[in-house]
């Protein structure tokens, strides 16, 4: 562990290992309650120094990581493919995620401006001014273990925040890397603070501290829930980004090459462990079979194994819970009507044998009460659901708690601007698989979650707004 500018040793160890093939890649120290309450002390000691200092500062220092990150991108892509499964041009393009996220806000840094309101009495002058909220607590997910701490800590840091981030200990590595790169450069002690063991330990003095200020969490909307909660206590700020279950539409006058490309790309990337992947596929009833036939003879070409061989696009899955709820979901597919076109199994012989490895699934005849259409899938299975008329296609898709991605595709401009307005969903992408980008908002609406992360909107959450209201003499 790293708290107050030290690599902390504990007696006890948690062992990572490879989901592709049951090794142990590494182990990392565990700690808990005591040594979370020393990351906060160390971080609230910090943030004084650390928030008085220049925008351009601190900017500095978020260059020098930038430059860091690059020096070690094949490293940190074989790092987060070891610990979770990915494919590595998955954990590449990861790790170039997470460069630009902390090359965005070393640039933000300078960008936080406050206002001047003119004042109702003409002996007084008003301004407003933004403020770093604070210590802040950032809890990130094993899906894309590196890239969601930088979305968190690029803006924190920018704006003079301190941090105790807990990585998930599915895939703590990576975070592990991360600070290495920041005693590298010499972030000043207690400015950042990676804490890694049972989240019931540290999550409960995270959410219990007067002193953390804010709370940004990634992961499931049952955790989120329950921080939620726990966050009224001491009235912390918030920010949420939470489950999915996203909708890929595609109408009768598609271009189909495009969707097609589309949905392969946003289902199965990151073994389609992604809160924002395709879960939903619904298919114009006029070209559902042309859809169908050609989007499985994609499937078949998808090559699967560890994701340390170049040649494989899908690399295992995370975790054995992970692999259990994709079976669940596709056996009580099939006891409803639903047929395999392709997959449907767990691969378990040869090279497969000590891994999470499931196969691409393609289901055809799926419907409404079908778990995978309201439960998230996080796994290799797309399902196809007909569809004959836009209103229903639009209830259909919206009619579900989820509200953080969804995608459709059309050469209709009027229904670009119409359906992109009626879908209850904090991101759109018409014509486009993937509209994420570090200079834009990234967040859903509904029980996805609340505030949003990327572009100058991730700013906001670690900012508080200040009057300032000056009387004077005339």
């Amino acid at each position: 562990m790293y708290i107050n500018g030290q690599w902390i040793k504990t007696d006890k160890q948690l062992a990572v290992t490879n989901p592709a093939t049951g090794e142990v890649v590494d182990y990392v120290d565990l700690v808990g309650s005591k040594e979370t309450e020393e990351a906060i002390q160390a971080a609230e000691a910090a943030f004084p120094a650390w928030t008085a200092l220049t925008a351009d500062r601190r900017a500095a220092y978020l260059e020098a990581i930038v430059d860091k990150l690059k020096e070690k991108k094949e490293h940190l892509a074989q790092v987060i493919t070891k610990e979770m499964g990915k494919s590595i041009h998955n954990a590449r393009n990861e790790v170039n995620g997470a460069i630009a996220f902390f090359k965005w806000y070393a640039e933000e840094a300078r960008r936080v401006y406050g206002e001047t309101i003119p004042a109702s009495a003409p002996n007084k002058r008003i301004t407003v001014i933004h403020q770093p909220v604070g210590v802040v607590a950032a809890i990130t997910p094993w899906n894309f273990p590196l890239s969601m701490t930088a979305r968190k800590l690029g803006p924190a840091l920018a704006v003079g925040c301190t941090v105790i981030i807990k990585p998930s200990s599915e895939a703590p590595l990576s975070s592990v890397e991360l600070f290495k790169i920041f005693d590298e450069v010499g972030i000043p002690k207690g400015v950042v603070n990676l804490t890694i063991g049972k989240s019931s330990e540290i999550g409960d003095v995270l959410m219990q501290s007067k002193v953390v200020r804010k709370v940004s969490f990634t992961g499931s909307t049952e955790v989120g829930k329950i921080l939620i909660r726990q966050s009224a206590d001491t009235v912390k700020k918030v920010s949420m980004e939470l489950g999915g279950h996203a909708p890929f539409i595609v109408f009768e006058d598609a271009d189909l090459d495009l969707a097609l490309n589309g949905v392969v790309s946003s289902k199965f990337a990151s073994t389609g462990q992604q809160c924002i992947c395709a879960n939903r596929v619904y298919v114009h009833d006029s070209i559902y079979d042309e859809f169908a036939k050609r989007f499985l003879e994609k499937v078949e070409q998808l090559k699967v194994g560890n994701g340390l061989d170049e040649s494989n696009q899908i690399g295992s899955m995370a975790n054995k819970s992970g692999i259990e709820k994709v079976e669940e979901q596709v056996a009580d597919a099939l006891e409803k009507g639903a047929k395999v076109l392709h997959g449907g199994h767990r691969l378990t012989e040869g090279d497969f044998a000590d891994g999470y490895f499931y196969s691409p699934t393609l289901l055809a005849d799926v419907t409404d009460d079908m778990k995978i259409c309201f439960e998230e899938t996080f796994g290799p299975v797309a399902p196809l659901i007909r569809f004959t008329s836009e209103e229903e296609v639009i209830q259909k898709a919206n009619n579900i708690e989820y509200g953080l991605a969804a995608y459709f595709y059309t050469n209709d401009v009027s229904r670009v601007y119409r359906v992109s307005e009626k879908l209850e969903y904090g991101m759109v992408g018409a014509n486009d698989s993937s509209p994420f980008t570090v200079q834009a908002p990234f967040g859903g609406v509904k029980e996805s979650g609340l505030g949003r992360e990327g572009g100058f909107y991730g700013l906001d959450d670690y900012l508080e707004t200040k009057l300032v209201s000056v009387g004077i003499k005339l």
